[in-house]
């Protein structure tokens, strides 16, 4: 008796504290609107903001040449020696860009239509880890600009993604941060893929979606993309963003318009 007076009473409360935002979409066609009108406008403005936050060339090359440097202390700087094994395989390079360009933006969408439609649920999760991520890359590139090892030729590095063309696939030249190799949301993303994958699938072969940031990290890497320790900030980017997204799930409030967020 007792119980279902108090979920009565919170009932009752939820109702009072929506009221005014009846009209706000919970399902359908209008809720997919609303998360066109998030999504789309979040990607948008992170691409023009991603691609105007460099010019601060002499820095950038600092800060790589430090990334360097902490890498052959800690006897990691082995990416040049990494991608020189697949330079003469036109197959292993054109299969190392496919997977930096079409496992990337394509993919996130797949799985974010995945989500939505059938796991409803936990997609603002995994939405909102997504968008705080992107924000914390955001001030990430702004504070540490750091040229990608495409940039380091005299290490012995080749420029394979965009020497095909396949760099500027989804992305225009103009809105190109050339500097923001730190952290690596490339990885940092693809892990947050393969966790809203092995969240969502019951099936022991859940495990295997986590073949795809390690697909990743050798898509990264081996076009000269990233450094190791720029993949390393990118999981721990998306990590702390998905933390961040869960403490938003268990404090925001349970009524409208704050549902979008749970």
């Amino acid at each position: 008796m007792g119980y279902n007076v108090i979920v009565r009473e919170q009932t009752v409360q939820i109702t009072d504290q929506s009221r005014g935002w009846s009209w706000f979409p919970d399902h359908g066609l209008a809720r997919t609107i609303l998360e066109l009108l998030i999504i789309v406008p979040a990607y948008a403005l992170y691409s023009l903001v991603r691609g105007t936050v460099d010019g601060r060339t002499a820095v950038a090359y600092h800060h790589a040449t430090q990334v360097v440097n902490i890498e052959r202390t800690l006897g990691i700087f082995r990416e040049a020696e990494l991608q020189s094994l697949i330079l003469t395989q036109q197959t292993a390079v054109r299969l190392v860009n496919t997977v930096y360009v079409w496992g990337h933006i394509p993919l996130i969408i797949v799985i974010a239509i995945w989500l939505f439609t059938f796991h409803r649920q936990r997609y603002p999760l995994f939405r909102n880890a997504f968008l705080i991520s992107g924000a914390i890359g955001l001030l990430l590139f702004w504070l540490l600009p750091t040229a990608p090892p495409r940039y380091l030729q005299y290490w012995g590095f080749v420029d394979t993604a965009v020497h095909s063309g396949s760099y500027y696939i989804f992305q225009s030249p103009s809105f190109v941060n050339e500097y923001a190799a730190m952290p690596s949301l490339h990885f940092g993303w693809s892990l947050l893929c393969a966790t809203a994958v092995f969240a969502n699938v019951r099936s022991r072969w859940r495990y295997l979606a986590y073949l795809l940031p390690i697909a990743t990290l050798g898509g990264v890497v081996l076009t000269a993309n990233h450094y190791f320790l720029d993949v390393f900030a990118g999981g721990c980017v998306a990590l702390v963003a998905l933390f961040l997204a869960s403490q938003i799930r268990i404090r925001a409030p349970r009524y409208k318009p704050f549902t979008v967020l749970t």
